[in-house]
């Protein structure tokens, strides 16, 4: 796992003092997943591939929208991707939000035990969930279509908000069929390393704040 998780950080470009915190985070879903069944992934480099650097291969492109952000990780699950987040954005703060209580407590479990100071995660689900502000930047990994993460996220994010959403192939009625007011303003494809299968990340804005984003 090590040695799969290093060679992977090099690739994308991310710091050797990140694969500590990420094996001890590793390790910790490991031993929970036994009990719990947080995640159908057991086997430890699909872990690494899938989970680990399946989450971080969009810094390369959001890394300048999370480095200071206000952020909410929808569905977050076992925390994913936002505690790989965390770790890697140490000037973001992430919110993670999960309807179920397992992996919540798994959750706050990983951010007490490795002392993820720019974290907290919350058991709500993502339509009734109101944080004290708009959240900069509200992302989903394989929680919805667009259209529904859109619907029930609107509220966490301000006019200049951007929601990120991490898709495998692109569904051009997918992309078409936002709410009104949102459109598409970039789908990038992501270099995942050990993973031969399509990701994506698609950026989604209101659409006055889109139309004058050019390349930001």
């Amino acid at each position: 796992m090590r040695s799969h998780l290093e060679g992977g950080l090099s690739d994308l470009a991310l710091g050797a003092s990140l694969v500590d915190p990420l094996m001890a985070y590793l390790q910790e879903l490991q031993r929970w997943n036994k009990a719990y069944n947080l995640t159908a992934i057991r086997d430890p480099g699909e872990m690494v591939t899938r989970h680990i650097l399946d989450s971080l291969a969009v810094l390369p492109a959001a890394s300048e929208w999370l480095k200071d952000a206000r952020v909410c990780d929808v569905g977050a699950g076992a925390g994913l991707p936002g505690i790989p987040w965390a770790l890697a954005c140490p000037g973001a703060h992430i919110t993670l939000i999960d309807s179920i209580g397992k992996k919540v407590r798994f959750m706050r479990h990983a951010i007490r035990t490795l002392a993820i100071d720019n974290a907290e995660a919350h058991q709500v689900r993502a339509e009734a969930f109101d944080g004290t502000e708009p959240f900069d930047v509200v992302v989903c990994r394989a929680f919805a279509s667009l259209h529904d993460f859109i619907e029930m996220t609107a509220h966490l994010a301000g006019d200049d908000g951007r929601w990120l959403a991490m898709k495998g192939k692109l569904v051009d009625s997918e992309l078409a069929q936002l709410p009104e007011g949102f459109q598409v303003s970039r789908a990038d494809a992501l270099h995942v390393p050990g993973l031969r299968e399509d990701r994506h990340l698609v950026v989604i804005e209101r659409v006055a704040c889109a139309a004058g984003m050019g390349s930001a």
